[in-house]
């Protein structure tokens, strides 16, 4: 993650401006003079766990895979909890399995900064349209199972600032958004339209779910945050009701299985999710290609999906 809003302080004032100009030999790509002033750093202070992740992103632009591998390292033993999520960056360069690379303090960190500009940089750098792609996907699903759509609970994982909220909220009688993030949470609130929201990790929400009572299981861009998808299609599975959905967008690709990808989000095979949504007792009512956001302007390949209990 960048390291712009990463206010932690090594203790000495000077080392922490060292790290600023750093930040600014980054910014301008002169990544030489990052990597010399922050190996100089490090020595200075091993326990400054910022400087060791910047020194293993100026080694990583300068194609020093292994000394940019050991700096992630020395970052990742440094902050347990992992909020500079340098252990993405491991396994980008092989030196780590990617599946279990992201931690929750990491998605915390990153979109509790990120709340004040979240709606602002996805619509409109980012071409962001998931939440509409999702609305539309389950309308047709519900026709294509004769069925009003219409839901009496549901529950929103990832819900961010709500922007799925507002779309489903109004056909769900009791929506519920989960979310890591304390920030994005509260903007959330401020729309007044989730029955109740619930800070922590989407999974582990949903497997604390009673079995069979929630009729909506919705998950707009937020299964690119989470490399194995199976337990979360698991617990999806048992809180659905007989004739509850499970929609979802996430990123995908044309190989096989899990990628991480460079912008440290995972995406996830069409092979792959057909065979875990079939293992989980899933069965697709609508599995389609689209991409719901661009970067660079260029669209991000995507799938939106929509399962029914099996």
């Amino acid at each position: 993650m960048a390291l712009s809003a990463y206010t932690a302080s090594s203790g000495d004032p000077v080392l922490d401006r060292r790290l600023d100009w750093a930040r600014a030999f980054l910014a301008e790509q002169d990544f030489s003079a990052a990597a010399e002033l922050l190996a100089e750093t490090v020595v200075d202070a091993p326990h400054f766990a910022a400087a060791w992740f910047l020194l293993g992103e100026a080694r990583a632009a300068l194609g020093e895979t292994a000394d940019a591998a050991e700096a992630f390292a020395h970052a990742r033993a440094l902050d347990p909890d992992d909020a500079l999520g340098a252990g993405l960056h491991l396994a980008r360069l092989g030196g780590a399995p990617a599946e279990g690379a992201m931690s929750a303090a990491y998605v915390r960190t990153l979109f509790d900064q990120y709340a004040d500009r979240f709606d602002t940089a996805l619509r409109e750098k980012l071409a962001y349209r998931g939440p509409e792609l999702l609305f539309d996907a389950v309308g047709r699903a519900c026709a294509a199972r004769g069925r009003a759509p219409a839901f009496a609970a549901g529950i929103d994982l990832g819900c961010g600032t709500g922007l799925a909220g507002v779309l489903f909220a109004p056909i769900t009688g009791r929506l519920t958004g989960v979310d890591l993030s304390p920030a994005m949470l509260e903007k959330a609130a401020a729309l007044g339209l989730y029955a109740a929201l619930e800070a922590g990790e989407m999974g582990a929400v949903l497997e604390g779910a009673p079995d069979g009572r929630l009729d909506l299981v919705l998950a707009a861009d937020a299964l690119c945050y989470v490399g194995d998808l199976a337990p979360i299609f698991r617990a999806a599975r048992r809180a659905l009701s007989a004739d509850g959905l499970f929609a979802f967008t996430l990123e995908t690709h044309g190989g096989e299985g899990v990628l991480l990808r460079d912008t440290l989000r995972y995406a996830h095979a069409a092979a792959q999710v057909r065979t875990l949504a079939a293992e989980a007792g899933f069965v697709p009512v609508l599995m389609e290609e689209a991409s719901t956001r661009s970067e660079k302007g260029v669209p991000v390949p995507g799938l939106v999906c929509v399962l029914a209990r099996g």
